[in-house]
């Protein structure tokens, strides 16, 4: 299991890769699978740890990301022959590596930062086995082994029937994430809003966050696991107003989990997230969030928990990984866009799946 290093897996706040690496490498230890993790040094697993970076670079900036990021993917690659299955839950360099050695490499594929790192996937498209995290995120220039959502660890959420009395942004601060329109909303809602994350743009923070923070709209920072479950069970909705086509979103699942409904532009993989009228609601703009928050009252807090108990949960999320690692490791080709029409894209359940 090839993690992220820009954080610690799992992360302390925010490191949503390293979050899913986590759950998923804890999940198959749980089967009975023998897992190795690469991530950091002071990561915490139940799995064998294998580091070379001794903390994210993201939160020690004396460490050179990318010198780190290149002995942390070849240390994973010069031990191949001990495995099975290399689980790429990094990014798209560990591609390159993939055609010198024989064990099988199964990327997830995050989304896409830009679309200047596609041809790196296209260039691997025949041979790499690739996950799609949503349908909405499948690039038509790729052929996908499955679609596989990720899987949150739902006992540490606590369903709150009860809403709280405020509107919650949660996620990187940033424009593509809307939280100036999360902070309009609000205002025009009549009712405080509490923002947590780590900045990410400090110019938009400066110039389009900061002077609005005050009486109604606070900041909190990142938070830790404990006080996230809290934050999200204690609000009326989650303001979910991204201006991008987002893959995944798993503080949305996260909100569900606590029976939070979501608020969120009708953009990416929200869709397939949100059971619009059910779970949230879906929207177009400010307006139209406006008009859903008074309407999120109307929503059931326990029928949002329950979805994601049915379509979210970490052991779902464990179990179709184990079926398509099983299906790789004997031998089951790479999915490209070339053969995708003659072959199925979800693996088919086996007794093997489930047990090493």
């Amino acid at each position: 299991m090839l993690a992220s290093i820009a954080h610690r897996t799992p992360p302390r706040s925010y490191g949503p890769w390293e979050q899913v690496a986590s759950t998923l490498a804890e999940g198959l230890v749980a089967l009975g699978h023998d897992v190795t993790l690469f991530a950091t040094a002071e990561s915490r697993t139940t799995a064998r740890l294998h580091a070379v970076a001794p903390r994210g670079y993201e939160e020690d900036p004396t460490l050179d990301a990318k010198v780190h990021e290149c002995l942390h993917v070849a240390a994973a690659f010069e031990r191949a022959a001990e495995f099975d299955v290399i689980s790429n839950q990094f990014d798209f360099l560990p591609l390159s590596y993939s055609r010198l050695v024989r064990t099988p490499v199964v990327t997830t594929v995050h989304g896409f930062s830009s679309e200047r790192i596609v041809p790196v996937y296209r260039e691997y498209d025949r041979t790499a086995h690739y996950v799609a995290i949503s349908d909405a995120d499948r690039h038509p220039d790729l052929g996908y082994d499955a679609t596989i959502h990720h899987g949150i660890a739902l006992e540490q959420f606590s369903l709150v029937l009860e809403p709280g009395t405020y509107l919650l942004f949660l996620g990187r601060i940033s424009p593509d994430k809307g939280t100036h329109a999360a902070i309009e909303v609000a205002r025009r809602a009549g009712l405080p809003l509490v923002i947590a994350g780590v900045v990410q743009d400090e110019r938009y923070f400066a110039e389009r966050v900061a002077p609005l923070l005050g009486p109604g709209v606070t900041w909190v920072g990142a938070v830790e696991p404990h006080e996230r479950d809290a934050l999200l069970g204690g609000a009326i909705a989650l303001l979910h107003l991204i201006a991008f086509a987002e893959p995944f979103g798993l503080a949305v699942v996260e909100a569900l989990a606590t029976g939070t409904p979501v608020v969120a532009r009708r953009l990416g993989s929200m869709p397939e997230i949100i059971r619009d009228g059910v779970t949230g609601v879906l929207v177009d703009g400010v307006d139209q969030a406006v008009d859903a928050v008074a309407r999120v009252p109307l929503l059931q807090r326990a029928e949002c928990r329950r979805d994601v108990e049915e379509r979210f949960s970490a052991a779902r999320m464990v179990a179709d990984y184990a079926r398509l690692f099983a299906g790789v490791a004997a031998g089951a080709p790479a999915v490209s866009r070339s053969s995708r029409a003659s072959r199925p894209t979800v693996a088919k359940p086996t007794e093997r799946s489930l047990t090493p």
